[in-house]
């Protein structure tokens, strides 16, 4: 009995010091984590956001002895809370941008889908998303849902989906990968319904020259 009550000891020693010492790891790496999303979030519409990776001391398990959460402060004077709580569905799919263009170089290979992420937002800050949704299709599959043409721009394949009248078996949809001209069209229409006209396909086509320089 003594033995073994030596060996837990020395087995509790061994495991409160990996503990502590995956703790430091973690509060180091979440200071770090804060911040790079959150530099990434001013770019993204939300100049004001704050991210924090909160470690707390937790209870013992395989995983170590701490509970981490993502917390989030959308503006300046708000307390940091859960992002699931503190975040509207559009700036929940920026924070879960700027995290994956954050992590992306430890997690290559996956598929990545944004559904809208774009929302509220137009200008400089929709050219910023596409950029990094750009970025993340360098090493992962990136599917996009977006109305703005400054994000539609970057994509190495542009999709459009129709809602089609099958008559008998009511309004259905279609799916159909544009051309390199049917694509300046498409944005030309999506600028501000310009398709038809010599300004408005230039523009998209400066557009798409910006998105792939």
């Amino acid at each position: 009995i003594e033995r073994l009550e030596a060996e837990r000891e020395a087995l509790r020693a061994e495991l409160d010091e990996a503990a502590e010492a995956l703790t430091a790891a973690r509060t180091e790496a979440a200071v770090r984590l804060g911040t790079a999303v959150s530099d990434e979030l001013r770019a993204l519409a939300m100049p004001d956001a704050r991210l924090e990776v909160s470690v707390t001391p937790g209870a013992a398990s395989m995983h170590g002895r701490d509970d981490v959460a993502i917390l989030l402060a959308p503006h300046p004077g708000a307390e940091p809370r859960p992002v699931a709580k503190s975040a509207s569905g559009g700036e929940l799919s920026r924070v879960m941008l700027a995290l994956e263009v954050v992590l992306a170089q430890s997690d290559a290979g996956s598929t990545m889908v944004f559904d809208e992420v774009d929302a509220g937002v137009g200008g400089r800050a929709a050219v910023e998303i596409g950029k990094r949704l750009a970025r993340l299709a360098r090493t992962h599959q990136v599917i996009v849902v977006t109305h703005l043409p400054q994000v539609a721009a970057f994509a190495d394949t542009h999709l459009v989906v129709n809602k089609t009248d099958t008559r008998k078996g009511g309004p259905g949809s279609g799916v159909r990968t544009l051309s390199d001209s049917d694509r300046v069209v498409e944005l030309a229409r999506m600028l501000a319904g310009l398709d038809d006209t010599e300004t408005g396909r230039a523009h998209a086509e400066e557009l798409l020259a910006t998105a792939t320089a």
